[in-house]
């Protein structure tokens, strides 16, 4: 009886290995990277893009699909492509930030991605890891559960990705060079888009306006990527609301709302049901500007246009005036807050990872906009006090190594001059992190730079506790982690309180994410299991604090069966 019941069990089980197996597949694309002219706001700018569009290739694929993606590279400039979410497990060598992961691919090169998307379904997207390459070069990684399986809540009629973008009128390339250059703030860009485009709200763009007819009474799933490259935006759409169902292609407990607000690089699924009067509705983002002005008088400046699109009824008349709808103050920061902090995950969904119990790593990590010499005897740069701009994270500001990769170096354990094991737990210094008085406090403004990395044990699980500070001024900063997920266990304002702020960790449903925006002057407790083999990134999705430094890495230890394999052979050298 023993035994035939065995059979039995592995009969199923040989069973079910051979419908994943065989439900998986090989999704294949060619990815051409070149300059391309377009006409936007009145003007033609050179930028550039995959496959000559903007936003790049949608990339379909369902959970458990190889992905090989050939990067054919005939731009002027050195490229590499983050598939921004994906675990890449043992696959680090695809992560794609350069020289973190690989060195470039240098004009006139190729590189061939492989890796597999493993238990992860949802929204997710492609971007460039070189300079400020991703203001163009992005496109949507949309993941679908494996044949066979269903989401789980109703499907919706139709699917449509949304790419919130940032554009400027100008080469993104020339316009960091020229901030790290003279050390000031970068110019800010000139538009957002939708789908690439920046809507009739701006000169010269009312025909090239991103349209979405709807059947009345349909029921439609809204992929919505905030792909800009500086700035938070909210996001609504007129006399509608959205169900968000998924987080950074996490499923969540519904929540229902009337504006969403999302962090450069995070993605929100939303359901929305048109059951509105035929008509048009405008969808429109702006930015979420967390920086509060020292004075009325003066304001940080910024991008504040309105990018919008039309989701116009099938039957509607075509001389009908869109709806806009009321979007929320430039600094909304209670309704910001108040979307981010009530998501919760949904444990009953798919690929749910419960809450690690036990910690084996504690970090505290404090973070902000820093100050460097401007160097140079008597030069002036265009920073604060005549310095530079700099960024850190617990006072360490972070610089990429130019002659090997970070990978590259942990594999070969040739880590000599490429960077150093030594990233510090806790900031150097406890002071009143979130204090304005010490917004320009020049004895603890400077940071200096380094390559450091935090060693981690394979297996281990690591809580960190991020802590904005308000050095300079304070700002919500988007963090994102390569390689890995983690749980959000608790967020707030002010500085963290080791005593009492653990007493609201939900260990229960919390949400799941690859980018968290720490709120503005506040903190956010995060929890993950390092079971990842590699050199794995953690920064700032601002690139205009990423470029001053505001990064760090994990190195995670080889397991006893998980090994990091060996480099592909045409992995590009430095």
């Amino acid at each position: 009886m023993m035994m035939g019941r065995f059979q039995f069990l592995l009969a199923c089980a040989l069973a079910l290995l051979a419908s994943s197996i065989t439900s998986a597949e090989t999704v294949e694309h060619f990815f051409l990277v070149q300059n391309l002219t377009v006409q936007r706001l009145c003007h033609e700018q050179v930028i550039t893009t995959v496959n000559g569009t903007l936003p790049g290739p949608v990339i379909s694929v369902r959970e458990g699909d190889n992905l090989v993606i050939h990067v054919v590279n005939q731009s002027p400039y050195n490229i590499t492509i983050h598939w921004h979410g994906v675990f890449q497990l043992l696959s680090g060598w695809a992560d794609g930030p350069s020289y973190v992961t690989q060195c470039p691919i240098r004009p006139c090169q190729t590189y061939a991605y492989r890796f597999n998307i493993t238990r992860q379904e949802g929204t997710l997207w492609w971007h460039a890891h070189a300079s400020w390459l991703r203001a163009t070069v992005y496109g949507a990684l949309i993941i679908k559960p494996r044949l066979g399986k269903s989401y789980p809540f109703l499907s919706p009629y139709k699917e449509f990705p949304i790419l919130l973008g940032e554009y400027w009128d100008a080469n993104v390339v020339d316009v960091e060079n020229q901030g790290l250059a003279t050390g000031a703030a970068p110019n800010i860009s000139d538009a957002f888009t939708i789908n690439g485009q920046p809507g009739d709200l701006y000169p010269c763009s009312q025909t090239g306006t991103y349209k979405l007819e709807v059947i009345q009474g349909k029921t439609y799933m809204l992929r919505i990527i905030n792909a800009a490259l500086n700035n938070q935006l909210f996001f609504k759409i007129a006399n509608h609301k959205m169900k968000v169902v998924a987080i950074d292609a996490a499923y969540t407990a519904p929540y229902v709302t009337d504006v969403i607000v999302l962090s450069p690089g995070q993605t929100t699924d939303v359901l929305f049901t048109a059951d509105q009067p035929l008509g048009s509705y405008y969808m429109a983002a702006r930015p979420y500007i967390s920086a509060p002005a020292p004075a009325p008088s003066q304001r940080i400046p910024f991008d504040d246009t309105t990018t919008s699109g039309i989701i116009v009824y099938q039957g509607a008349k075509s001389s009908a005036t869109p709806i806009m709808p009321a979007l929320p103050a430039f600094n909304d920061t209670p309704t910001a807050y108040k979307f981010y902090s009530n998501l919760t995950g949904s444990p009953l969904g798919p690929h749910w990872v419960p809450v690690p119990r036990q910690v084996d790593e504690h970090m505290f990590i404090t973070f902000g906009i820093n100050l460097a010499p401007c160097g140079g005897g008597s030069a002036k740069c265009g920073g604060i006090f005549g310095q530079r701009f700099s960024a850190s994270m617990n006072n360490e500001s972070f610089q990429l190594p130019s002659k090997l990769s970070m990978l590259q170096a942990f594999y070969s354990n040739n880590k000599k001059g490429v960077y150093t094991t030594d990233f510090p737990d806790n900031p150097p210094l406890v002071f009143d992190y979130t204090n304005l008085s010490n917004a320009r406090n020049q004895s603890i403004i400077f940071a200096p730079k380094s390559t450091k990395v935090k060693t981690l044990k394979y297996g281990s699980t690591v809580e960190i506790v991020l802590q904005n500070t308000a050095l300079l001024g304070t700002e919500s900063h988007p963090i994102h982690f390569h390689g890995f997920n983690f749980h959000v266990l608790a967020q707030g304002f002010g500085n963290y309180d080791s005593e009492n702020d653990p007493r609201k960790f939900n260990l229960v449903n919390p949400q799941i994410r690859n980018t968290i925006a720490v709120p503005t002057g506040g903190w956010a407790v995060i929890r993950f299991t390092a079971n990842n083999p590699g050199v794995w990134m953690v920064h700032c999705h601002l690139d205009v604090h990423l470029s001053l430094g505001l990064g760090m890495a994990f190195e995670v230890e080889n397991g006893p069966y998980s090994t990091l394999p060996p480099p592909p052979i045409d992995l590009p050298k430095c």
